[in-house]
C-alpha cells in the first residue's frame, strides 16, 4: 500500500457527551475529526489548537492510506494494524469516506515507518 505521513502533530481529546462543539476543535489546521456518542465527545485535532485544561493525549501523528478505498475492500486497516501490533505499536484508527488514517504516538512514528516498509508498504516522500 502507498502511505503518507500527515505533517501535523495531533491531540486526541475527550469532552463530556453533552458539551457543545467547541470552536477550537473545528479550526482548519489540516486535519480534525469529531465523534459524538452518548458517552463522550471525542475530538482529534492539531495539538496547537487545544486550549489549556482540556483532557487530551498528545502528541500523536497520523499515517494516511493514500488513494480512495472502495467500501467493498476488506482487511486494509487490519493488515496495517497487525504489522504494527506485532511491533508492539499501539494505534488509534480513524476512517473517512475515502480512506483510513492510523494515529500513533509521535515517538513511535519512525519505528512504525520502518516496520511498515519492511512489510512491503511504501511511503510517499513529502
Amino acid at each position: 500500500m502507498k502511505l503518507a505521513i500527515v505533517p501535523l502533530t495531533l491531540a486526541v481529546c475527550r469532552l463530556a457527551a453533552d458539551e457543545p462543539l467547541p470552536g477550537w476543535a473545528v479550526q482548519r489546521h489540516g486535519f480534525f475529526s469529531i465523534t459524538a456518542t452518548g458517552d463522550e465527545l471525542s475530538i482529534v485535532c492539531a495539538a496547537s489548537a487545544v486550549p489549556e485544561g482540556i483532557r487530551c493525549e498528545q502528541p500523536w501523528r497520523a499515517i494516511k492510506i493514500v488513494g480512495t478505498l472502495d467500501f467493498s475492500l476488506v482487511g486494509i486497516l487490519a493488515s496495517l494494524a497487525e504489522v504494527l501490533a506485532q511491533a508492539q505499536i499501539s494505534i488509534f484508527a480513524i476512517s473517512t469516506f475515502d480512506t483510513d488514517y492510523i494515529l500513533l504516538k509521535e515517538p513511535q512514528l519512525e519505528r512504525a515507518r520502518v516496520v511498515l516498509e519492511q512489510a512491503g508498504h511504501d511511503f510517499l516522500v513529502t
